[in-house]
């Protein structure tokens, strides 16, 4: 006697999961690039080094200068 098994798998789910999880993560992403402190942090980092010197900051400085008064970094 022989015995076949099926499992059939849906995609479908899967994919609506998927596709949810990333809606959420490009939305949270969205959010955070609007932020702006972050909007700060980029434009600093995009200086040069003498630049920041003229203003007083290192490089390794940039994230404690901009979120100074939230954190004690």
């Amino acid at each position: 006697m022989a015995t076949a098994t099926y499992n059939a798998h849906s995609t479908a789910h899967a994919s609506e999961r998927k596709g949810f999880v990333q809606s959420l993560y490009n939305g949270l992403l969205w959010l955070a690039e609007r932020n702006p402190r972050v909007q700060q942090v980029e434009k600093l980092q995009a200086m040069s080094d003498d630049e920041l010197a003229k203003r007083g900051l290192k490089r390794e400085d940039i994230a404690r200068h901009v979120y100074r008064d939230l954190f004690y970094l």
